[in-house]
């Protein structure tokens, strides 16, 4: 017997209900997978990606974690490796590093709000540069985040992101390594030190 397509887009809406794919479901099914220790998960409109946590990168994520608790970020102000949903297909990101507001409470899922965030810092890895410089930056600015930070080890250059508009930053900045990245006038506040950030 031979499926009509109609048959097949009826068939289709009436198991959309049962079978339709959400981050809740993507992030359960990622719970129970062996992820490997050193790896972090997320997933990018639709798509898994692990990408691996090196020295470098730790070390990067760290200094900008001081920085930000020295400048008075509340420790429950700065997120690591958290899952938060952002604009889009299926956008489950966990962000190398994330500053909330200070009025900033989690919802009714567990989870904060997107609408809550300050400042994104990535840490590109070579397997998911093309995500932080692509689909997340549009996310990013799509959910408004006010500053997004993308650091290169790799170059030992930082790119700044700030007024989003849309689905693009109005403003992009780049900063060498050993340059300081100047967020006074943002809603942040406070200027970053690159100088300890290691390359490679």
């Amino acid at each position: 017997m031979t499926v009509a397509e109609t048959d097949r887009i009826a068939m289709a809406d009436e198991s959309d209900g049962k079978d339709k794919l959400t981050l809740d479901r993507m992030f359960e099914w990622l719970e129970q997978l062996p992820v490997p220790e050193g790896y972090k998960a997320e997933i990018v409109g639709g798509n898994v990606f692990m990408s691996p946590q090196r020295d470098t990168h730790w070390e990067i994520i760290a200094d900008i974690y001081d920085q930000l608790r020295a400048s008075g970020y509340a420790r429950s102000r700065v997120k690591s490796d958290v899952r938060f949903d952002f604009p889009g297909h299926l956008n489950g990101f966990a962000c190398d590093v994330v500053a909330l507001s200070g009025e900033a409470v989690k919802n009714a899922k567990g989870l904060w709000d997107y609408e809550d965030i300050e400042l994104v810092a990535e840490v590109i890895s070579k397997s998911t540069a093309l995500n932080d410089y692509g689909p997340k930056k549009a996310a990013y600015a799509t959910a408004g985040v006010p500053v997004y930070l993308v650091v290169d080890p790799y170059v030992g250059r930082c790119r700044v992101f700030t007024e989003p508009k849309k689905d693009e930053y109005g403003v992009d900045r780049t900063v060498d390594f050993g340059e300081e990245i100047k967020l006074k006038d943002t809603v942040v506040g406070l200027t970053l030190k690159t100088d300890e950030f290691p390359r490679g």
